[in-house]
């Protein structure tokens, strides 16, 4: 292969690979609604650490996965484990009807914030 031609195949492969990371994160999750079901129109549920699901959105309102929340059922604890369980994932904003003071610290620890509403999850998404 010549450099004449070894060049313009560098440049091509490198838009290729910028543009692959650009649209992959374009679709990234970062806002998580504590909710009653898997659909964006379920109802947002009042307690955060105890919701049946977490729906993940991205920065422009779609639903990017729906998530059984592995915490609902367990001991005491579960907002700290629910933090780490969405940072992991992510999640820089959670949506919920009501916060516990446990996991409002956990999420002030982790540089995320939060936010009460009600109603279906995916209007509180666009409400912003």
């Amino acid at each position: 292969m010549t450099r004449k031609m070894l060049i313009p195949l560098l440049v091509v492969a490198l838009s290729l690979f910028a543009a692959s990371g650009a649209l992959a994160a374009a679709g990234k999750a970062v806002i998580a609604v504590a909710a009653e079901g898997s659909a964006p129109t379920a109802q947002i549920s009042k307690l955060a650490a105890r919701a049946p699901y977490f729906l993940l959105f991205d920065d422009k309102g779609q639903l990017a996965e729906a998530l059984a929340n592995p915490y609902r059922q367990g001991a005491g604890g579960a907002g700290p484990q629910v933090v780490d369980f969405l940072a992991a994932k992510g999640i820089k904003t959670v949506i919920a009807g009501e916060f516990g003071a446990n996991m409002t610290n956990a999420m002030k620890n982790k540089g995320m914030t939060h936010r009460t509403a009600t109603g279906p999850a995916v209007e509180a998404v666009k409400a912003k």
